[in-house]
């Protein structure tokens, strides 16, 4: 009779074949571990970090423009339905008292309606009387059907009144929503940018953010910065219109204030509302976006260019600055630069307006 055996083993089967197989994907993860190591992204270099930090802060700026455009028209809007719902109120009020003196007059008729007219005119110790008293009553009706009439329209009047504030509430809440859009974008592209920062060392910081031109953001660069505005200021052409020159020196004296999208003063700005800022101190009322105040006054070519005039740059018309003379500016660049001087041609010059 045949022996039994047991079957022959395969060369990969039971504990073999997953020992086999945890080498197997163990070997795989390595390679894959040294594969992304090899392709790992390089670090930028800082020149490669200021492009990048440049065009988001020109992103960011484009955002904070509609952002800013939004809460101008969402604050409007909240103004107009806010005065609606006041108008509203206040005629529904005056429409009650006209209800309470058609109710009182109409209690009157019914309580002296039960004897007719003639009867009461047969049993009138005054004939003559009564039908003076008659004629009055007469007009008094008439006056009651105006009063009737005059509900009516007030009933008319509140109800478009607050069909109005009903669109006003439906349009707020769209610019609302365009805000909190526009505020993240400006949000995520401001922390990318301050993340790329990150990763530069001071003096390199530095140098990509120009923080050692004029107006400069570290104590070393403060005293320097005072130094050159004030020579800036001394050598400031004057400017022809009075308003002009007070716009200018408000600018002057905002020199070093932190760039804050969304800002309008007093203590931070972003670049159009620096610029809204200054005329508003000179008594003059300007938009409150780039894309507005290009056209708030009278083009100006860069030839005719005087103190006092905005001048913007980008092909978006996304920036704005102040022009003092000589070529010269004063502007709120980004979140890592202050108010302060600069050349305008150190960005494309896009055009210049004159609004006095």
């Amino acid at each position: 009779m045949a022996a039994h055996r047991r079957p022959r083993q395969h060369p990969f089967g039971g504990r073999t074949a997953r020992t086999a197989a945890i080498l197997a994907l163990a070997g795989a993860a390595t390679a894959t571990g040294f594969e992304g190591t090899g392709q790992a992204e390089p670090r930028l270099t800082p020149t490669q970090v200021k492009t990048e930090v440049d065009t988001l802060y020109r992103e960011a700026e484009t955002a904070t423009q509609k952002y800013d455009g939004a809460k101008e028209q969402a604050d409007a809007g909240e103004r107009r339905l806010n005065a609606l719902r006041d108008e509203a109120a206040r005629k529904t009020r005056k429409l009650n008292s006209a209800r309470d003196a058609l109710g009182t007059f109409a209690a009157a008729q019914y309580r002296s309606g039960d004897i007719a007219p003639t009867w009461q005119l047969a049993l009138s110790s005054d004939p003559n009387r009564y039908l003076d008293d008659a004629a009055l009553a007469e007009r008094a009706g008439d006056r009651q059907a105006a009063d009737v009439s005059q509900v009516r329209r007030q009933l008319q009047e509140i109800e478009r009144l607050r069909g109005a504030a009903r669109v006003e509430l439906k349009t707020l809440k769209s610019h609302q929503d365009e805000l909190r859009r526009q505020k993240a974008s400006v949000t995520g592209k401001l922390t990318e940018a301050r993340r790329l920062l990150a990763e530069l060392t001071p003096s390199q910081r530095d140098q990509v953010t120009g923080a050692d031109d004029t107006g400069g953001t570290t104590p070393g660069h403060a005293a320097r910065a005072a130094g050159d505005a004030g020579q800036a200021q001394a050598g400031a052409v004057a400017a022809p219109d009075s308003r002009a020159a007070a716009a200018v020196a408000y600018a002057f004296a905002k020199l070093g204030s932190p760039y804050v999208w969304g800002a309008t003063g007093p203590h931070s700005f972003d670049c159009s509302g620096l610029v809204q800022a200054a005329y508003r101190s000179a008594g003059v009322s300007l938009p409150r976006t780039t894309y507005a105040q290009i056209d708030a006054g009278r083009r100006v070519s860069r030839s005719e260019l005087r103190p006092g005039d905005l001048v913007f740059f980008y092909s978006g018309i996304s920036h704005v600055g102040l022009y003092i003379g000589n070529g010269r500016m004063i502007h709120a660049p980004n979140p890592s630069a202050p108010v302060r001087v600069a050349p305008i041609d150190q960005m494309p010059f896009a055009g210049a307006t004159r609004v006095v």
